[in-house]
């Protein structure tokens, strides 16, 4: 390990939250019993949010953000942990309240570590990271709550983002119609690429019907934006169909009636990936690794920035102008 090393720090100075590039000690990395060399990281909405002064994720400076890393084990007091071994971490206080990913060496707690599994390499995790491991949860959610590809179409909100984009790209493998509700009209050919069978113009998916009940579109909803539109998204969904929500770039709240859930047996399914199971954490990843790998995202919905591009990639999430992956590349 080296005597220094480099990481992307944020400090508040005149109550103003900045970021650099600065030269860190492994004496100031958190306490955690296993260390690692941090290869990549990504770009997540949260870590946007983090860079800004007013955007309530991070309370205390400096400090080092990047909610999700992949990287080799280089020290562990851990028996589970091996030097060597690669591992990925995503969710629970990482790039929230203990030093992220943006940094060429991280320490964490053992038990937010994931051992890589088999059939992916640490770049192609972050690839994926906490948005491709949140679509994964809601589609695990659909398929758990009788969603089939023999069901009906299933409509992704936010398609070209990170949850968006993996959630069409997995769905399309698993055999499902997918339609893909976007802003980006400019992006229409990529989703179909990615395997969007039909790309809906998202003010068509928030349009207000006048009754409590629309008709019957969709049998499963992947909803990563959340907002106003979603209680009306609620009244197109079909007898027994399942809506999974895991975001709100359009909004924390929401109104509905009852009606979709009473009359036609509903589900509306939270997906939180911070805290989610260590079981149900492995398993999910295993299939990312495997039988649900977004291979099609993988080649070709994926922007790599180096460490020192980092501004630049926070600045683009939090412009809307990210289209699938953004992935940090820590280490030469």
């Amino acid at each position: 390990m080296e005597a220094t090393f480099r990481a992307y720090v944020l400090e508040k100075q005149a109550e103003q939250v900045k970021g650099s590039i600065q030269q860190l000690t492994m004496e100031q990395l958190p306490h955690g019993n296993v260390t690692i060399a941090v290869h990549y990281s990504d770009v997540n909405y949260k870590d946007g949010l983090a860079s800004l002064t007013n955007g309530k994720v991070v309370q205390n400076y400096p400090f080092v953000p990047g909610i999700d890393l992949a990287g080799e084990v280089v020290q562990s007091a851990d028996e589970r942990y091996q030097p060597g071994d690669l591992v990925l971490c995503t969710g629970y206080k990482l790039g929230v309240s203990h030093y992220g990913g943006y940094s060429e060496y991280a320490r964490v707690p053992a038990d937010w570590l994931v051992p890589l599994p088999n059939g992916l390499e640490p770049k192609e995790a972050m690839m994926l990271g906490t948005a491709g491991f949140t679509a994964a949860l809601s589609i695990d959610a659909l398929i758990h709550a009788g969603v089939e590809p023999a069901s009906g179409p299933v409509l992704v909100t936010g398609a070209t983002g990170g949850v968006g984009s993996v959630a069409i790209s997995i769905l399309s493998k698993l055999g499902y119609e997918v339609h893909a509700s976007s802003g980006k009209a400019e992006q229409t050919e990529w989703l179909k690429e990615l395997g969007a069978a039909q790309v809906v113009a998202r003010q068509e998916t928030e349009q207000p019907f006048k009754g409590a009940l629309g008709q019957t579109t969709w049998a499963g909803i992947v909803d990563a934006t959340g907002g106003a539109a979603l209680g009306e998204r609620l009244k197109s969904v079909a007898y027994r169909g399942a809506v999974a929500v895991s975001g709100n770039t359009a909004g924390a709240k929401f109104e509905s009636s009852v009606f979709p859930f009473i009359l036609r047996g509903v589900q509306l399914i939270g997906i939180d990936s911070v805290y989610c199971p260590a079981e149900l954490r492995l398993k999910i990843w295993k299939h990312l690794a495997t039988d649900w790998k977004p291979d099609t995202l993988l080649r070709q919905g994926v922007t790599e920035y180096s460490l020192d591009d980092t501004p630049k990639a926070l600045q683009t999430v939090l412009n809307g102008q990210a289209v699938g992956r953004q992935i940090i590349r820590i280490a030469d």
